[in-house]
């Protein structure tokens, strides 16, 4: 397969040749960009912590048809906490669709008026149909399907009204994925919610994975609803971290069969309980803690007891290995017969860009042929083809062992003879949206070693022409840096991946010195 490896050229003045190599390797690593450490870890006070903090809450249980048990349950006791974090709590309890209706056009527009932070938290039935997704009233009779679109509310418009409000933040949980409330007498295609991007500046989360069901729960709370209040206790969490916990605690507590989901566009980090003073932290202090991960990591990757990755996952769920521990997880846990649920994705809902995990079933003789290519000067720089020779578990090794990746294509081991710890620059499952961050240590023939840091967001998915074809690929965008031998580097990224080709498409890269200088 010939595929694109655009990059800037290797700097040809200050440094000398061992710097050109250094830069060239480590720049031809995975096109991936990188800002210096006081850039990328900037830490001032959140403005949100200090604006109105507003929450609709609604738990249906008495329905005309197929009541339930808990979401009046989970309703009361979110409302509480969320009361206790500084909210203003709208409760509505076993509403008909005329309370539902008024309720959420009241919270829109308060929303509007004080520009807070809002949340919608709703548990009770729902359902999907032609890719929309419908939460149903408590007096909703549904006799035929056309009934969705009158005798319910509809998400998108829940949605379209809280964007309209131009609030900086919304967060929408939805544990509304109860099995279907009509039972055979209404046949709905397709299980519990369907896939749907956030709205920007929102995060929307469900109790399980588009297309899949979710338990009402044995206790006085649903399974998602009772981690959920646990994590949202933890101080100085971010709200991706707390449903993180919750995801991975889900999970465990029900063998697979229920795995929350979430998607994100926000641009800020949200705290229920927001830290009472943020500081930079210098650069002896950062290297400590990276120095202290990067220890765990080294000691657990090659366990197969899914205990050392949930304890790592639980310490550090959005840490600088979280998605190479989720994997070796999903493996160590596959291996032990759970037989975890998966999202019901369709290429066909026009309200979601769609999620997709990447192929890792290589073979023995498989191979990728890139060009590389200067970005200034439109030239090819070179052309290599790389081949697997051997599979491991964990490792694919091309071209006799030469070259030693991951099964996401992360450099484990490269010509000529750098060696990689952990970096997941590359990862098993992409959606717009998505960010993670890496940060990895690079160590050359010769001893010298070298941090890396990235962050990385997938802004979108698009055709892309190669020369091995026209493929559609998730875009992701990355800043970083990276210390040469005299200085720190900056690199800004592009590149585009496709689940199906196993390795990346195309990258684009550049990259300066703190000096502004670009290569």
């Amino acid at each position: 397969m010939n595929l694109n490896i655009p990059r800037s050229p290797d700097p040809d003045t200050v440094g000398g040749a061992a710097r050109r190599l250094w830069l060239k390797q480590a720049g031809a690593l995975a096109g991936v960009s990188m800002l210096p450490l006081s850039l990328a870890r900037a830490a001032t006070p959140s403005m949100l912590n200090a604006l109105p903090r507003l929450a609709l809450v609604i738990g249906n249980t008495k329905y005309v048809q197929a009541p339930l048990k808990n979401p009046a349950n989970d309703a009361k006791a979110i409302a509480d906490e969320l009361q206790r974090t500084g909210f203003k709590v709208s409760l509505q309890l076993d509403a008909g669709r005329g309370q539902m209706v008024e309720a959420i056009g009241a919270f829109s527009t308060e929303l509007a008026k004080s520009r807070g932070v809002g949340i919608f938290y709703y548990a009770g039935h729902g359902a999907q149909l032609a890719w929309r997704n419908y939460l149903i009233p408590v007096d909703a009779v549904i006799e035929k399907l056309e009934d969705m679109q009158t005798k319910t509310i509809e998400l998108n418009s829940l949605l379209v009204g809280m964007t309209r409000a131009k609030n900086p933040m919304n967060i929408i949980m939805l544990d509304a994925c109860r099995d279907n409330p009509f039972g055979t007498r209404l046949p709905i295609e397709h299980k519990g919610l369907s896939q749907f991007d956030a709205p920007p500046g929102s995060l929307l989360a469900y109790a399980t994975a588009p297309g899949n069901t979710a338990g009402d729960g044995e206790g006085n709370n649903g399974l998602y609803t009772e981690n959920l209040l646990r994590e949202m206790k933890v101080p100085e969490a971010k709200i991706e971290d707390v449903l993180k916990r919750v995801r991975l605690a889900v999970r465990r507590q029900s063998a697979g069969q229920q795995i929350p989901w979430e998607s994100t566009s926000l641009e800020d980090d949200f705290y229920f309980l927001p830290p009472q003073h943020i500081r930079d932290l210098s650069e002896i202090e950062l290297e400590r803690i990276f120095d202290e991960e990067l220890a765990i990591w080294e000691a657990i990757k090659e366990s197969t007891d899914p205990v050392p990755f949930e304890d790592y996952l639980r310490k550090y769920p959005s840490g600088k290995f979280s998605e190479l521990a989720q994997f070796r997880l999903d493996q160590v846990l596959k291996a032990r017969g759970e037989k975890a649920i998966t999202i019901k994705v369709a290429k066909d809902n026009p309200f979601s860009k769609g999620s997709a995990r990447v192929d890792t079933r290589f073979k023995v003789g498989e191979s990728w042929s890139y060009r590389e290519i200067d970005l200034f000067t439109k030239l090819e720089l070179r052309t290599f083809t790389n081949r697997v020779s051997e599979i491991t578990d964990t490792e694919v090794r091309f071209n006799g062992g030469v070259l030693v990746t991951d099964l996401f294509g992360n450099f484990i081991k490269r010509p000529p003879g750098w060696q990689y710890t952990g970096a997941q620059f590359f990862i098993q499952e992409y959606a717009v949206g998505k960010r993670w961050s890496t940060r990895f240590r690079a160590v050359t023939p010769h001893g010298f070693s070298s941090d890396m840091e990235f962050d990385f967001r997938v802004v979108g998915r698009e055709q892309i022409t190669v020369p091995a074809g026209t493929f559609e690929a998730f875009r992701v965008e990355g800043n970083g840096w990276g210390r040469a031998p005299r200085g720190t580097v900056k690199l800004q990224t592009v590149y585009w991946i496709s689940a199906d080709v196993k390795r990346v498409l195309a990258s684009e890269t550049k990259r300066s010195h703190t000096n502004g200088k670009v290569y």
